[in-house]
């Protein structure tokens, strides 16, 4: 390698943003690089293009999230066996199974119902920020977003958001003191979600309503349901997969435009713009970075060979700056045609769940903040997450009014 080598599963990296440069490299000079770890991980082989991160994700017989979990970090067995009750760490046919009872209540026509609902909140948001001058872009507009969109879809009370707030950040933030008051405090945080959960499925058994939940824990036109630990498992799922991947490509595209003005102009001057933008958001973003696989045999990705019982990770924010996809990757361009990212994955089974929510919150979002917050500007450094799973903010200070 031409430049010194970045450790890819070192959280402190990702402090000071995603290594793009040693990305670049890697894709030109040696596309599945065997990386190795420190005395916690075995190694394991970065995929960085983006033709093999689609071809690995699409192939779930060879390349398994079940084996290992489809976490970057080796677990016990113990760990393991019980984050295999988790919907992304299964193989079909049992991952097939719980999403289609899941999918249930996120198809186009559920998520639709939603928009009215999602301007509603937007404009909460700003009329809440608008008294005053300042405001933390990540946790008073970012992040209040998808915790109130969730709330409405399971029918959590809105006085528990902050509380889902929180147990999202002591679960993500794993890797980052600020968020870990001990090392066990994502683990606590995962086993309260989940006591909760069951909580509110059995309230919803007993008095049934027009939400997600209600729908989740009744039978399938075939009799299916799910369990009482498959239900809680997902719960603890939705909020963090539809929390953090929201708040942060919302906080990391409005800081992206305030780095580019006049893309941030022309989106006030044309509404029509937004779509095309929120596409680009995603893949300058990328909030998720990285999902592992592991090797079910012996094959090849790309023309290196992979031995069975490796661990595969697949790196998205490099798969969504390939230059043998993307015209100028690295320019953030709001009209960007075609623009076939892969932040929702590359296909195949874990293809994202809530990619149609995702969107629609990003596009209702941003218009309401060209149309009532067109001033809006940084108002000091930002601070981002540390973790080499989401490609996270945790503060960015902006000021309101010009």
């Amino acid at each position: 390698m031409g430049s010194a080598t970045v450790r890819l599963h070192d959280p402190d990296v990702y402090e000071q943003g995603v290594p793009h440069e040693f990305f670049d490299e890697l894709r030109r000079a040696d596309p599945v690089h065997w990386h190795p770890e420190d005395a916690r991980g075995r190694g394991f082989w970065a995929v960085t293009r983006y033709q093999d991160v689609v071809a690995v994700s699409r192939d779930p017989d060879t390349f398994s999230s079940y084996r290992g979990t489809a976490m970057l970090a080796d677990f016990d067995d113990e760990v393991i066996e019980m984050q295999r009750a988790m919907m992304v760490n299964m193989d079909p046919p049992s991952h097939t199974r719980q999403r289609n009872l899941v999918n249930r209540g996120f198809t186009p026509r559920m998520v639709g119902k939603l928009e009215d609902h999602i301007r509603e909140v937007c404009h909460e948001l700003v009329d809440d920020v608008a008294r005053q001058p300042q405001a933390d872009f990540v946790h008073d507009i970012a992040a209040q977003l998808p915790l109130a969109v969730i709330a409405e879809l399971m029918g959590v009370p809105g006085e528990d958001r902050e509380r889902l707030y929180d147990w999202s950040n002591r679960m993500i933030g794993f890797d980052d003191p600020e968020f870990q008051v001990e090392g066990s405090d994502g683990a606590a945080a995962a086993t309260e979600i989940f006591a909760y959960a069951g909580e509110l499925a059995q309230r919803r058994r007993a008095e049934p309503r027009d939400d997600i939940v209600t729908k989740m824990i009744q039978p399938d036109s075939n009799g299916d349901v799910l369990q009482d630990l498959e239900f809680n498992m997902f719960f603890v799922l939705l909020i963090v997969a539809g929390n953090e991947t929201t708040r942060n490509a919302a906080s990391g595209g409005m800081l992206a435009l305030l780095e580019h003005p006049e893309q941030w102009q022309r989106i006030q001057q044309d509404r029509a713009l937004v779509p095309s933008a929120v596409e680009e958001i995603l893949r300058w973003v990328t909030p998720v970075m990285d999902f592992r696989r592991t090797a079910t045999r012996d094959t090849v990705i790309g023309d290196q060979p992979v031995s069975a019982g490796d661990k595969v990770i697949l790196f998205y924010p490099s798969a969504n700056r390939d230059e043998s996809v993307f015209d100028n990757p690295h320019t953030f361009d709001i009209t960007r045609e075609p623009n076939p990212h892969i932040t929702f994955g590359g296909g195949g089974p874990h293809f994202c769940l809530g990619a149609h929510l995702a969107r629609l919150e990003l596009r209702v979002l941003f218009e309401t903040l060209a149309e009532r917050l067109p001033g809006i500007r940084l108002a000091g450094p930002v601070r981002r997450l540390r973790s080499n799973f989401i490609n996270g903010i945790k503060e960015m200070p902006v000021q309101l009014w010009t």
